[in-house]
Formats: structure tokens, C-alpha cells, sequence
């Protein structure tokens, strides 16, 4: 979240430049180097105009928010960025777009207006309530008409059935990309069309469509590109936002935020038990089609900080960042997981996104003005000066688990082969990693006291350890039954030969 991360000139909100400054904490492009945090790519959460402090109400979709800076600004965090190896994707809102876009001005203004049919219109109220549930309505009064806002009037649909529409929304993808950026972070992807009252106004065929078609254009610009969706559902659900097989691969997005997996992933943490984080895991092989990219993650900006979930309990959060980090895909870190952010004093999404504490200063590092907002409780120990020459602090995991899985072909890009149980209760979650010319074998010990674990129906005469924490023993036993001895909250993942 830019507008707490760094700040650059003193008006209390972190921008681009303040950015770029902190790019070397990041990842310095060293790979000899061990103070940064190792990390390949950034998703910048919305950075285009927008009269929000959140962004999610775009203005003007081929400009930086003054806030954060300039279009140029902007050009010269990519070339940093670049620079050290790391790729940036960005939010691309394509669900709705602010009430004061000049589309939705000009469309309200006259019922002849060109961009009337960017925006779905009804001459009355047909009295649609939000499809997640609730009492507040879809359709707002504007326009001497109604129009269809599924979170809340300032934020109207985007009409994905006008043709006018979806080739403007293909331009914008086109600028950015042009201009550099790496893919996109797309917004709300399951709201795209609706096409009745409740759950017909989530996951429909038209919306499907739609995505196939803003995928194949960006594939098209920019082979490569990544896109990833914010499906917030069930597995089953977000399995079908990969599409079909295709002779480019998979036809609709090429990844998905993992948000039942992220859930299982805390509530097995929680409860000391691999069960329900395997058994979710077990289910997404069956589930996601051949080739998908999964998105695995803790928390994330629309969430109570994981800290806070997990009662700031260390071990826990050792945990947790070891099992996202030895999971398939494309594991995504909220800024401030690294150092245990708690969540701010308020239920609102702003204490969500407090700003990042970079010490223990009244400015904490990210100001030297007025923070925007309130810093977390917490904030004495969880920081980055505080941890950052500490071998055993979170931040150190966090950047040795990063170091090791990329120093991992199989932790990298291998398959997943659970070997945990999937149903009962067990306080070890074990699986392989596995690719072509490498295997390796993860175990996490869920408990708060020492687990021998398995026996796990392993092949190998011998075990390289990859991460090991303290006092784990290397896996033992005859071929196809080896056991892991580990420490509370401890992890093991070796090479196996």
C-alpha cells in the first residue's frame, strides 16, 4: 500500500519516490547480499487518480495519484525496480470506476451521452441487495435514472457487455504494459456482469467471457504478463476462474488469490493440528485445472493483520511464514507480515493499512511529518530496525525462508505431493515439492512442543537440508518410512536423494 510505506516530502503519506528509496530493503539485486528481504516482484495496491485515500474509486486511469507522485515518478520505480530484478504489477480496478470519472459525469449528464452504455442503467429501482449478503441495495438513484453500484454508488459498475467499454478497458491495459509494468492485480473479478437479482450477480458465464477476453488481449501486448484475480470464494469457485485448456495454456487468468487456503492455513496454525490446512490443500490438486498458477497468502489489505489473528504469538507466526513459503505458486507477502504488524486501534480498513514502521522513532522511519494515519500498537519491537540484525527475529525468517526456497528448484516450481493425512487430527503438516530433476521434503511441526513425525512414505537413501530450524533431526528410517524429529514450531525441508 503506497500511501504507507514510505514517505519522501513530509506530508505524512508514503509515495513513489519514498518508494523507490526502500527499494534496496526489498530486494538490492545482490544475490550475495542477505539484508534485503529477497522478494522477485511487488503488486502495488491502486496508484491512479482517485479522490480516495484507499484508490479503489479510479478518476483517471492513465495517471499517477498526485499523492504519490507522477507519471514519471512512476516510470523511474519501474526502472529501479527493474534494475535489481524486480517486477511491479498494479491494481487495475475493472469491476467499477469512482462516481467522479469523467465517463460516469458525462454519463449522467444526458441519456445521449456517449458513455451512457459504460455503465448499466435501469429506469427504476429493481431492488437488488448485495450478493454476499446484507441489506444494502445495488442500485443507486443518478442520471435521471438508476444505476448499478454493487459495493456503493461512488463506485458504478463498469458495463463489460458494451463493446465501447471493454475496447477502452483493453486500451488502458495496453498503456500501462507499454509504459512497463509487469501485469496486473485485477479488482472485484467476479462482479464483472450481472445478470439477475442475488448470486446472479456473481461468477456468471458473461463474466467469464469478459475475462477471457481482457486475458487474450494482454497476453497478445505483453506475452508474459501476469494476471491475478481477486476471486474471494470458495475453492471450487475460484478454480473456474482459470478457464480452459488452450494452445497458450490455460484461457482466462493465470492466477488467483488463494483465499480458503489462507483461511486454513491460520485456523491450522491456530489449533495445532495439519488437518485443515491439508485436507484444503488436498482439495485444491483436485479442483485447480492442469497449469494453474495458485496465489497462496496470509492476509491481505482487507483483513485483520495476521499478527492480530494469531495473538502475536512468535511461534505461530514462525509457523505461518513457513508454510507459505515452502507452498506451490506464487506466494504474495502483505508489507509489514515480515516484521509481525499489528492491527491499528480501529475496525475500519484503515487499520489494516497502517504505515510501515521502520523503527521505534516518533516518525517511525516512514515521516518525518504527521503520518497520515495512526501507527499500529506493537510498534517497538515490531519494526524493521529492531529485527533486522537479529538472527532470530521475523524478519530473518522471513528473509531466509525466501532465500532458501529460491535457492530450491523444487520449492520454486515443483508439483505438491501431500503426505500429511487429510481428515482426523495431526500435528505435523508434511509434503513433497517435486520437480523433474529435484524432490524435496517439507515438514512443519504445529504444535508448541517437540513432534517425531511421519512415518512419511519417502524414497531416499540421503536428505540435504534446504531450511532447518535449530535443533530438527534429518529424517531417519528405511525407504518409504522416514520419520522427522522437529523442535515447537519448527520446519524441516530437505533435498532428498
Amino acid at each position: 500500500f503506497v500511501r504507507s510505506f514510505q514517505d519522501s516530502d513530509g506530508d505524512g503519506k508514503g509515495d513513489l519516490n519514498g518508494l523507490i528509496s526502500r527499494l534496496d530493503f526489498l530486494n538490492d539485486g545482490k544475490p550475495e547480499t542477505t539484508t534485503d528481504l529477497g522478494v522477485d516482484a511487488l503488486w502495488l495496491m491502486p496508484v491512479f487518480e482517485s479522490p480516495s485515500y484507499h484508490g479503489y474509486d479510479t478518476t483517471d486511469y492513465g495517471k499517477i495519484d498526485p499523492d504519490y507522485g507522477t507519471n514519471a515518478d512512476f516510470l523511474r520505480l519501474l526502472d529501479e525496480a527493474h534494475r535489481r530484478g524486480i517486477r511491479v504489477i498494479v491494481d487495475l480496478v475493472v469491476n467499477h470506476s469512482g462516481s467522479g470519472h469523467p465517463w460516469f459525469v458525462s454519463a449522467a449528464s444526458s441519456p445521449s451521452s456517449p458513455y451512457r452504455d459504460f455503465y448499466v442503467w435501469s429506469a427504476s429501482d429493481p431492488g437488488w441487495k448485495q450478493p454476499w449478503g446484507g441489506n444494502s441495495g445495488t442500485w443507486h438513484p443518478g442520471g435521471g435514472a438508476y444505476y448499478y453500484g454493487v459495493f456503493w454508488g461512488g463506485m458504478p459498475d463498469l458495463n463489460w457487455r458494451s463493446t465501447g467499454l471493454r475496447e477502452e478497458m483493453k486500451r488502458v491495459a495496453s498503456l500501462w504494459l507499454d509504459r512497463g509494468v509487469d501485469g496486473y492485480r485485477l479488482d472485484a473479478t467476479r462482479y464483472l456482469v450481472e445478470t439477475g437479482p442475488g448470486p446472479l450477480q456473481a461468477d456468471t458465464p458473461e463474466t467469464h467471457a469478459a475475462l477471457r477476453e481482457l486475458a487474450a488481449h494482454v497476453r497478445r501486448v505483453k506475452p508474459g504478463a501476469l494476471l491475478v484475480g481477486e476471486n474471494w470464494a470458495d475453492t471450487k469457485v475460484i478454480a473456474t476462474y482459470y478457464g480452459s485448456p488452450s494452445p497458450v495454456g490455460l484461457d482466462e487468468l493465470p492466477a488467483s488469490f488463494n483465499f480458503p487456503l489462507a483461511e486454513r492455513t491460520l485456523k491450522a496454525v491456530t489449533s495445532s493440528d495439519s488437518v485443515p490446512v491439508a485436507s484444503k490443500l488436498d482439495e485444491v490438486l483436485k479442483a485447480y485445472p492442469e497449469g494453474a498458477l495458485d496465489a497462496p497468502f496470509l492476509t491481505n489489505h482487507d483483513q485483520t493483520r495476521l499478527a492480530t489473528q494469531l495473538g502475536r504469538n512468535p511461534g505461530r507466526l514462525r509457523n505461518a511464514a513457513a508454510i507459505l513459503l515452502t507452498l506451490p505458486g506464487a506466494p504474495f507477502l502483505y508489507y509489514g507480515e515480515e516484521v509481525g504488524i499489528e492491527n491499528g486501534p480501529t475496525g475500519g480498513d484503515e487499520s489494516k493499512r497502517t504505515p510501515m514502521p521502520w523503527d521505534a522513532t516518533p516518525g517511525g522511519g516512514f515521516t518525518t511529518g504527521t503520518p497520515w494515519f495512526g501507527f499500529a500498537p506493537g510498534r517497538e519491537t515490531a519494526n524493521v530496525a529492531s529485527q533486522t540484525n537479529d538472527p532470530g527475529s521475523l524478519l530473518s525468517r522471513y528473509r531466509n525462508l525466501i532465500r532458501a526456497r529460491k535457492s530450491s528448484e523444487a520449492l520454486l516450481e515443483g508439483d505438491l505431493v501431500l503426505l500429511s493425512p487429510v481428515s482426523g487430527t495431526s500435528p505435523a503438516l508434511a509434503f513433497l515439492r517435486v520437480t523433474p530433476g529435484e524432490t524435496a521434503l517439507v515438514v512443519h511441526n504445529l504444535t508448541d512442543g517437540f513432534v517425531s513425525a511421519g512415518p512419511y512414505a519417502v524414497n531416499g537413501t540421503s536428505f540435504e537440508p534446504i531450511f532447518v530450524d535449530g535443533t530438527a533431526g534429518g529424517p531417519s528410517g528405511g525407504a518409504g518410512s522416514i520419520r522427522v524429529n522437529l523442535p515447537a514450531r519448527g520446519t524441516g525441508v530437505w533435498r532428498v536423494r
